[in-house]
């Protein structure tokens, strides 16, 4: 199993604050994950000033305003910040990555990322699709809410406009913050990946950690997962993101389970070798035996250690004569 890649996922978490997106790359540094990714979009660009927030982002903001526009803006990752973060995440040794949302934030990020992740709710974009498969970069895609035909659409149109499948990596996703277990449907990773023959892996909205480890189990070789300062701020994804100590046990947990997979070969491992003498058995004295005395079931046994003769040549020992003298638990030679 390859190492998987861990998305700490800082989203709009940093509030429209500075500071609060430097301490959110410290966490995602101190954790160990591959990359931190911020959102990038501009408010006007992708929702219109009448939309409503989701039921979710209601629940948690509960300001009294309904307003969706209202809260995009306030959470705009700011243009003047990219070279102030890019250079943070370099010095805390982190990777950095931003989702855009619309055709201007594309163009804006392109020179500071190394890949593009398309969000959930733009899979069914085509002009955006077209662009970002037009950069000729890797992509990873999230399908929350998506139908099985979506994705392929998807796809079609990622392939036609110069991306390739061996630069896709598909996410399974479910787009409810936080996610029921009910609802999570992680077999459907694996359904993605035999339906159209790409990596996969899972975007997680769950709280808690248990989930994202166990795709990794099942073969995920992307997790991307929201994380937080602190889960009592403001804001529409605070309550269902990780809080610093919990990202860096999912990192380890995901680790360890990397390790667990090994290399398929079914034999001694390192560690368990010298159990092997300790553990096993062999043919051994049951009684004092004389030379010239033939072996029977009477006079020798089976017993630890597993230093002598193997019990599989018991048949082969039963009627022969003894070469020499034995006490009582003597290893047969």
């Amino acid at each position: 199993m390859g190492k998987t890649l861990i998305i700490a996922e800082a989203g709009v978490n940093h509030n429209g604050n500075l500071d609060y997106a430097k301490k959110l790359i410290d966490i995602a540094a101190e954790a160990k994950a591959d990359y931190v990714k911020f959102q990038a979009f501009k408010a006007e660009n992708i929702v219109s000033k009448n939309s409503i927030k989701a039921e979710y982002q209601k629940k948690n903001i509960n300001d009294g305003d309904d307003s969706q526009f209202n809260m995009l803006k306030k959470l705009e990752f700011k243009s003047e910040w990219y070279p102030i973060i890019i250079d943070y995440c370099k010095s805390k040794n982190i990777k950095f990555l931003t989702t855009p949302f619309d055709f201007e934030s594309i163009d804006e990020v392109d020179k500071f990322i190394d890949l593009y992740k398309i969000p959930s709710g733009e899979i069914t974009n085509l002009p955006y699709l077209e662009k970002i498969a037009s950069k000729k970069k890797p992509i990873i895609v999230s399908t929350g809410m998506a139908y099985l035909e979506e994705i392929r659409q998807t796809l079609d149109v990622l392939l036609k406009n110069g991306a390739t499948k061996e630069n896709i990596r598909i996410l399974h996703c479910n787009t409810e913050y936080p996610t029921p277990i009910a609802d999570v449907n992680i077999s459907a990773m694996m359904t993605i990946k035999k339906e159209f023959g790409v990596e996969v892996g899972y975007s997680d909205h769950t709280t808690g950690i248990e989930v994202p480890i166990a795709a990794v189990a099942m073969g995920a070789s992307v997790i991307e997962k929201h994380f937080t300062l602190d889960k009592t701020l403001p804001g529409p994804d605070h309550k269902a993101s990780l809080d610093a100590e919990e990202l860096k046990a999912m990192v380890t947990g995901i680790r360890k389970i990397e390790q667990i997979f090994g290399d398929g070969i079914k034999e001694p491992s390192t560690s368990e070798k010298r159990n092997i003498s300790v553990m096993r058995k062999s043919i051994v004295a049951r009684t004092d035996i004389k030379k010239g005395d033939v072996y029977t079931p009477e006079n020798i046994c089976i017993k630890r250690p597993g230093t002598g003769i193997s019990p599989m040549k018991w048949n082969e020992y039963l009627g022969k004569t003894a070469s020499q003298d034995y006490k009582f638990d003597d290893l047969i030679v």
